[in-house]
């Protein structure tokens, strides 16, 4: 051995370090077969990734030379990898000429550039056409750390803009939405809740998150709940719903909500067979559009019913059974009981109750005489069994009302009062009011024809209704007037 030799190997034992040499990672050739080279037992590994990959990827050499080529290229270009790998650049073939020198210098360009390079371009299909690419370029280092080659990722930009719109869809919905969107997962609790949802249902947009429905809504849970269910089995139902809840919030001025709601299914789109994510649901508050609908109804079918009373008593040759029949027509989905008791002044003789009609002053008969006024019951509705509303001629007797009872105030006071048992009503309230067993809410107007006081019209409730309101109150006054113009005439004959 010279001298020279034993130098420079004495210097290589110096400086290499300890153990086999480090390699960087490169990518396979495509299209090679990994058995002839046993020494890489990770080739067939990437080269599967390579080829499973949802973006299309080629790779070129420092010198311009293809040296990867997946199959989301080929299917996107057309070119197969034998027909790709192994050729000098890409003009003429995957770009046209007046295209290449743009394309490859820009490519070529990351060999040099740190970080990615993102560029569009327009590559050319096997077929002639030309198509509108979106890149990620990247230079690929050697072991050495010099550039050996670059990799380029790309798909097409009708798919990035399709992806980028669904991204900006979704930010959009959960931001500047009209409508109030939750995403619910298939656990039946909220993933995910945009500002407009999180300020209808009184709550935060990360404390609603993982509670489950039940403990923000107290009714229609089981109504929105069966609703998720079934778009997680069946799909999204063809309509939106309309679902009324009640939230449990102690923030919301009107806890009774309508809103209509669409819900839509989430799938995977990875997996091959849709495996559901959750729901979206989307909703919007229609209450007081509701709410102005039921009025607008409620209001025309009253009208109609004055109509129709107007029509069906003008035919009534008695003016006492053309009060009963405003009575009838007034109860049909109003209230269950009505009564009507006439005035007799205090200290008088008992007469019947139109004789009593008959004598009320201009003034009423209270001011005549001085004294309370003695209501006398001469029409009431069948309180056992559903019917028309039937006279009491009797004798006159004045109903036993104790002192301070909403038909003598309304008589004294010339208006309407409302009462209400309430919620601790107790089996006595109605009896005490000697009123029909099972009312809890009632409405007394005063009759008044001709500037007096002929006496008191009573409504009465039963739990299944809610309690009477000012518009309640108003059509109420509208039927007594009626009624007392029939009892008018009825003591003026």
């Amino acid at each position: 051995m010279t001298a020279s030799s034993a130098s420079s190997a004495e210097h290589r034992s110096e400086t290499a370090p300890c153990g086999p040499p480090e390699r960087a990672p490169q990518l396979p050739p495509s299209g090679t077969d990994p058995g002839k080279r046993p020494h890489h037992d990770d080739s067939g590994l990437l080269a599967a990734l390579l080829d499973g990959m949802d973006t299309a990827l080629i790779a070129l050499g420092a010198d311009g030379t293809v040296t990867h080529w997946n199959r989301e290229a080929e299917r996107i270009l057309g070119w197969t990898a034998a027909e790709a790998v192994g050729r000098r650049g890409l003009t003429g073939w995957a770009v046209r000429k007046e295209d290449a020198e743009e394309v490859e210098a820009g490519l070529l360009a990351a060999l040099h550039a740190p970080g990615r390079q993102v560029h569009e371009y327009a590559l050319l299909t096997k077929d002639g056409h030309r198509v509108l690419v979106r890149t990620q370029s990247s230079a690929v280092r050697g072991h050495d750390g010099r550039a050996a080659g670059v990799y380029c990722a790309f798909s097409e930009v009708r798919t990035q803009i399709d992806l980028e719109r669904s991204i900006a869809l979704s930010e959009a919905l959960f931001d500047d939405a009209s409508w109030g969107v939750v995403l619910v997962d298939a656990d039946l609790r909220p993933a995910a809740v945009n500002a407009r949802a999180a300020r209808a249902l009184c709550a935060g947009r990360t404390t609603l998150l993982g509670r489950p429905l039940g403990e923000l809504l107290s009714q229609g849970v089981e109504e929105l709940e069966g609703a998720v269910q079934y778009v997680l089995a069946q799909g999204a139902p063809p309509d939106p719903a309309e679902l009324w809840v009640t939230l449990r919030s102690a923030e919301a001025e009107r806890p009774r909500r309508c809103w209509r709601s669409g819900f839509v299914r989430l799938a995977s789109p990875l997996s091959e067979e849709p495996s559901p994510l959750g729901v979206a649901w989307l909703f919007q508050d229609i209450t007081d559009i509701k709410q102005a609908e039921r009025d607008g109804a409620l209001l025309r079918f009253r009208s109609q019913q004055l109509h129709r009373a107007g029509r069906a008593a003008a035919e009534c040759p008695d003016p006492l059974e053309a009060a009963a029949v405003h009575l009838d027509y007034a109860l049909a989905g109003f209230a269950d009981h009505a009564l009507v008791d006439l005035a007799q002044p205090s200290g008088a003789a008992p007469r019947g109750p139109l004789d009593a009609a008959a004598d009320a002053g201009p003034e009423g008969s209270a001011e005549k005489t001085g004294g309370p006024p003695l209501l006398v019951r001469a029409l009431a509705s069948p309180a056992g069994s559903p019917g028309p509303c039937v006279t009491l001629p009797g004798c006159g007797l004045p109903v036993a009302y104790p002192q301070g009872h909403p038909a003598t105030q309304a008589h004294e006071r010339r208006g309407s009062v409302r009462t209400s048992a309430g919620h601790d009503a107790d089996d006595g309230w109605a009896a005490d009011r000697k009123w029909p067993d099972g009312s809890v809410h009632g409405l007394c107007v005063v009759l008044r024809s001709r500037g007096r006081t002929l006496g008191v019209a009573t409504f009465l409730r039963t739990p299944a209704r809610r309690p009477f309101d000012r518009a309640d109150a108003s059509y109420a006054e509208e039927v007594a007037a009626r009624i007392a113009a029939a009892l008018d005439l009825a003591g003026a004959g």
